[in-house]
Order: structure tokens, then C-alpha cells, then sequence
């Protein structure tokens, strides 16, 4: 049977009251993606205190620093060398599982390139901590061969969001970050796709590590963790239909607005049309008449 270990990127925004963050997060998941890595390098003390925060049995990632990934971009110069050692010494630290690698979309993947990867992984400490290495430069377009095979040959994890493609190859490990369709950060995963990552996880990898991302992130990631032990989704409000709606509007609806706005800004989140059944707002906000909305008295009244 899959094991899964379900968290998100980061746990800052995840607010318990009068609760440390880190506690409260590792009651309610069993694996995080530490984020703010990628930004600045935390110090070994702060990562001691993350680590003595959480069980035993609770997973780190650690996102390598930019350094690496976007100005270095993997290429065996010594300041490379010296940012990759010094992200090991965090992953050690925190006893993090994988070190995970994000290069962008200007890394131009060419002979050249290859061959240097080729010869930075041969220098680096590979057996210590486990990478997985998320290529955006490629996505849509497929691995270059040369490519998948430095990666099998030095054990590296093809990480991508599996609600949008697959790894190019199969690996031991499923490593997966959760980002959706949306434009940035702004989705929410509904029903049908959550079952579909559900099917793909235990169709993959007898171990498989789900990070989940974007502004509903907790809320997709427990929903996902209760349909795995009880084989249902909870509701995402308090309520259904367009009481559901409302509630979802009330968060952060700036008014006055047109009926385009509302699609653009709201459309994406999912409502409970039902106990059961659930679907993005834009379902609903599609049969307002265009106009411009005052309020959301405005809006509900058109609608009812």
C-alpha cells in the first residue's frame, strides 16, 4: 500500500490561537515543504528549534536557495559548490528527507548545460539527503534524454504537479508539488481533481510526498488528507447553495465590481452546492446579468 505524506509549502499563515504555528501545523499534517529557504538561508539554530518543535515521525523538505537554482543555475563554479554544501547542513539539521530544486524557466536546457549539471552532481555529496529537482524550463515539452538519464543515474526525483502532467520517468519516490491551473496562487483544487491525484498517488510509488500550494493550501490539503482515511470530502463552508456562495464572497469582494470581476476574482473557489456535491463559484456567478454590483446584497438578490 502507498504510503502518503501530505503537507503544504510552509506553515506561517497556518493560525491556531494561542498556538506556535509549527505545533499547531504538525498536529494537523505530517509533512511540510519549508519555503522561505528558497529566499534566504535560515539559520542552523532556527533550524534546530523547527525541528525540536515536531514529532519524530513528522517530514521536512527544504526548497534549495535561489542562489543555486536561479543565478547559479547548477553550474560547478565553487560559489555553487558552497551553496549546495550549506543547504545539506540545513537539510542534516532539520533531518529533512529531500532537498528540492526549482530551476526557472530562463534555464535553457542545451549540451552544454547538461554537461555541466553532469558535473556538478558528480562533485556533490548525492547519498545524504535525497533531491528532487522540479525543471520548469521543460514543462509541456518533455525531458531531454540526456537529461532523465543524469537524473536516474544519480537518483534524482523528477518532481512536477501531477494535477497537470506526469514524471518523465518513474522513480522509487513520488515527489509532487500542488499548484493547480490557476493564475499564480489563486486556485483551488475541487472534488474531481483531488480524486484524480488520489488515483495517480496509488497508481505511482510505493512512498509518495504531496505539497500542496497557492492560497487555499491548507484547506486542499486537508480535504485531501480526510478523503485518503474516510473516503469522502468534507464540506469547504458552512453552508450550501448560495448561502455557500455568499460566504466565500464575503471574504474579500471589493465593491463596487461588474460581473467580470467577480468571475476573475472569485470564480476560481469552491463552493458547497450541496453536502455532497461541490463546484466552483464561477458556476454560479456565470448566470448574473452584467452589471455593475453595489454590494453583496446586490449580488444575492440578482441571483435568487
Amino acid at each position: 500500500m502507498t504510503e502518503v505524506f501530505i503537507g503544504t509549502g510552509g506553515w506561517a499563515y497556518f493560525h491556531v490561537p494561542a498556538m506556535d504555528s509549527l505545533k499547531a501545523y504538525a498536529q494537523a499534517f505530517n509533512f511540510v515543504e519549508v519555503n522561505a529557504s528558497f529566499y534566504s538561508y535560515p539559520s542552523l539554530s532556527q533550524v534546530r528549534s523547527w525541528r525540536n518543535r515536531t514529532s519524530k515521525s513528522f517530514h521536512f523538505a527544504v526548497r534549495c536557495h535561489q542562489d543555486l537554482t536561479h543565478r547559479i543555475l547548477l553550474q560547478p563554479v565553487p560559489e555553487a559548490f558552497h551553496a549546495y554544501d550549506r543547504m545539506i547542513k540545513i537539510c542534516k539539521t532539520l533531518k529533512a528527507d529531500f532537498l528540492h530544486l526549482l530551476t526557472p524557466p530562463s534555464l535553457e536546457v542545451t549540451d552544454e548545460t547538461i554537461a555541466g549539471f553532469q558535473e556538478f552532481f558528480k562533485a556533490v555529496d548525492m547519498k545524504s539527503v535525497r533531491v528532487a529537482w522540479e525543471i520548469r524550463s521543460v514543462q509541456g515539452r518533455g525531458l531531454n534524454p540526456q537529461l532523465i538519464k543524469l537524473m536516474r543515474d544519480h537518483g534524482i526525483i523528477h518532481c512536477v504537479d501531477i494535477s497537470r502532467e506526469d514524471p518523465a520517468y518513474e522513480s522509487d519516490v513520488l515527489y509532487t508539488r500542488l499548484l493547480g491551473k490557476g493564475v499564480h496562487n489563486l486556485y483551488q483544487f475541487d472534488d474531481g481533481e483531488l480524486e484524480a491525484i488520489s488515483r495517480k498517488v496509488d497508481s505511482a510509488s510505493r512512498v509518495s510526498y504531496l505539497s500542496f500550494h497557492g492560497i487555499r493550501m491548507y484547506k486542499d490539503a486537508a480535504r485531501f488528507k480526510v478523503f485518503r482515511e474516510e473516503g469522502k470530502f468534507p464540506q469547504v463552508t458552512g453552508s450550501t447553495g448560495l448561502d455557500s456562495l455568499l460566504e466565500v464572497l464575503r471574504e474579500d469582494t471589493r465593491f463596487p465590481c461588474s460581473k467580470s470581476d467577480l468571475m476573475e476574482t472569485q470564480g476560481w473557489k469552491v463552493i458547497d452546492l450541496s453536502m455532497d456535491r461541490r463546484v466552483r463559484a464561477e458556476a454560479i456567478l456565470k448566470d448574473l446579468p452584467e452589471k455593475v454590483y453595489e454590494s453583496l446584497r446586490d449580488v444575492n438578490e440578482a441571483l435568487q
